[in-house]
């Protein structure tokens, strides 16, 4: 957690300096101006903290607005950079060709002002696009047919949440319209792959609430993310609990006598109680080899070990970049990125484009999903 906090506020420090640069740049303010822009970009980018000591210490109207502000602006910071990036890039290349061929006529030079202003105002109009674009949960559908689901079955419905980020922006109201795409999906059962939770859990009540109000026939069943130990790993067990999931911790459970769920911790995660996770393979092997095995994991990494011992794998925690053009770094990290991939042993991995949002209540080019999975005899 310390070596994430350090690198982010490295990176996001340094946005922080270059929105400065260009300001600076722009409108040559003066001394005293540019001392009120300083201190409003420290506490800009410290509100973060600020939202995280405010939750703590029960200032959840200060959380609340520090929230919005906060997150709303690291969005627009974040797609000015961007965009301002690419024409830094031009304007580099023009100097070049300049230099190269000594002329540089009828080509458009922005000025300094214009190259402040201009992705300024993009980076804003994307903002406003996807806040609406976050509110916006699509429903993608999966139909599987396998000789594993008995005929007597006929049909069992899967409704896949994640990367949900409950918290300070994501209850109420926003909460609400996720839970109403489940509702109208009609699961047999509702799992969570990890990230159900993020934020202070003993202020949530209400959204335990609105979760448990789903009540599928198969019952609810979730595992770990990452944020669930950022958020304190006892108190997310706890609210997801509360919330009616049964969290699977490295644990087998056997659904309609049909169907073999299994699910492990996140495997970034690493502290006490964690020293010993076994592996995929180790916990698929106590699956039963006639069920349709499904393997709830977080992160969407398949270990070799693991192979031909599962059907299905669901995970999330990409969540393809949430705000494009971040898509393109997160999909160098993770190779299976966003949507389905047949691995080499026949099984299928789905990775979820998520539920909710994390920081900016902003999705760009990255609707939110909740995913329905129906399994079909063959």
């Amino acid at each position: 957690m310390g070596l994430f906090l350090l690198v982010f506020f490295l990176i996001y420090g340094g946005f922080h300096f270059y929105f400065f640069l260009k300001v600076r740049a722009a409108f040559a303010p003066g001394a005293v101006i540019q001392m009120i822009l300083i201190a409003f970009l420290i506490l800009a980018m410290m509100a973060p903290i600020i939202v995280r000591v405010s939750e703590r210490y029960g200032f959840e109207t200060l959380a609340r607005v520090m929230s919005w502000a906060g997150y709303v602006w690291m969005a627009v910071l974040l797609l000015f950079f961007s965009v301002s990036l690419l024409i830094d890039l031009y304007r580099l290349l023009i100097h070049i060709s300049t230099l190269l061929s000594g002329t540089g006529a009828g080509l458009w030079i922005p000025s300094s002002r214009t190259a402040f202003s201009l992705p300024a105002a993009i980076a804003l109009a994307m903002v406003v696009y996807g806040s609406f674009e976050a509110l916006n949960v699509r429903t993608e559908t999966l139909e599987i047919r396998s000789a594993k689901i008995p005929k007597s079955v006929e049909r069992i419905r899967i409704v896949q949440i994640s990367d949900v980020h409950v918290g300070v922006l994501v209850q109420g109201k926003r909460l609400e319209r996720i839970l109403r795409k489940v509702r109208e999906a009609a699961p047999d059962l509702l799992v969570s792959t990890g990230d159900l939770v993020d934020g202070q859990i003993d202020s949530m009540t209400e959204a335990a609430a609105q979760l448990r109000a789903i009540l599928p026939r198969h019952g609810k069943f979730a595992v770990t993310g990452n944020h669930e130990f950022y958020a304190g790993i006892d108190e997310a067990l706890d609210f997801t609990a509360k919330a009616g999931f049964t969290a699977l911790r490295g644990g087998v459970v056997t659904v309609a006598d049909a169907i073999d769920l299994v699910g492990v911790d996140d495997p970034g995660m690493h502290g006490p109680g964690l020293e010993g996770r076994s592996s995929d393979r180790e916990v698929l092997t106590r699956a039963n080899p006639g069920h349709f095995t499904i393997l709830l994991k977080h992160q969407p990494r398949v270990e070799q070990d693991g192979s031909g011992a599962f059907d299905l794998q669901l995970s999330g925690h990409t969540p393809r970049g949430q705000i494009f053009p971040f898509s393109l770094i997160t999909r160098l990290v993770f190779p299976f990125h966003s949507g389905n991939y047949r691995l080499a042993d026949g099984a299928l991995l789905h990775v979820s484009r998520g539920t909710g949002t994390w920081g900016p209540p902003v999705r760009f080019l990255s609707p939110p999903e909740i995913t329905v999975i129906d399994l079909i005899p063959e």
